[in-house]
């Protein structure tokens, strides 16, 4: 029997870590390159008694580098390439870094499809160094990468933690009218991400949200000051003085906002 909080994990891995593997491809060219020539359908997986047909995971379906389709919540019976992990218990400790003889999972088709299998790896690595970094890189790129990265991770886990039946999360959503919620950084509105709610539902966007003002939206006048936050090593009263963080809306939804990403990134860790 699982406990909530390895559901919760691995549902952020699954739904929401593992899909910036797209963003990577298309955004960081020594990856992009490594797709170039790539066909092939890639598979993260866990066997899981509980799932329906015993196992649970999520697939790429690669057209070189820029022709993607991620599915979530699907299990394709004939993948090219598979990691597949013995229990989601042994995902979640693998993509939190606990990487042992119990936690490694099976690679398929690695000989037949090694192009795949190289760039998809090549993927995970970059992945993981992003999202478990403790202190902002030093080129202005790299920063836009990981507050992009970021971004998508935070909203996208909120939604699939509202989606699971998270307690407070969804009791959040369950009262609320129809709202957006934004994150931001001044001048860069390719680095932006919104979660919108309603009476109990949730959806996580990338990129602005076009079709009416945020109801609310955390916004960065740079990187670093993003990036502050987001590593926890700046103060949030302390950026707001500064103006290094602007809440537009009430400074109470910026705190419950704030929870709810700390919530994800808890259970990321």
């Amino acid at each position: 029997m699982h406990t909530k909080e390895e559901l919760y994990a691995n549902k952020i891995f699954f739904n929401a870590a593992l899909p910036l593997i797209k963003v990577l491809a298309q955004d960081v060219e020594s990856i992009k390159k490594q797709y170039k020539n790539v066909h092939a359908v890639i598979q993260v997986s866990a066997l899981d008694p509980e799932a329906e047909g015993g196992k649970t995971g999520m697939h790429f379906v690669v057209n070189g580098s820029d022709d993607w389709l991620i599915h979530l919540n699907k299990v394709d019976p004939n993948p090219h390439v598979e990691l597949e992990f013995k229990s989601i218990e042994a995902m979640n400790s693998f993509f939190k870094g606990k990487i042992s003889p119990a936690t490694l999972p099976k690679m398929r088709g690695v000989a037949k499809h090694f192009g795949a299998f190289k760039a998809f790896l090549m993927s995970l690595l970059k992945m993981s160094s992003v999202l478990s970094a403790t202190k902002p890189p030093e080129k202005e790129e790299d920063k836009q990468l990981m507050v992009k990265c970021m971004f998508y991770l935070l909203t996208s886990g909120i939604s699939q933690l509202n989606k699971m039946g998270h307690e407070e999360i969804h009791d959040w959503t369950l009262k609320s009218p129809d709202r957006v919620y934004a994150l931001a950084v001044n001048d860069h509105p390719e680095v932006s991400a919104f979660i919108r709610i309603k009476a109990g539902k949730s959806r996580a966007g990338r990129g602005e949200y076009k079709r009416a003002m945020p109801f609310f939206t955390l916004r960065f006048d740079s990187f670093d000051s993003a990036l502050g936050i987001l590593l926890g090593t700046d103060d949030m009263l302390e950026s707001v003085k500064k103006g290094h963080l602007i809440m537009d809306g009430a400074p109470e939804f910026g705190g419950q906002l704030g929870g709810f990403m700390l919530a994800v990134g808890d259970l990321a860790k």
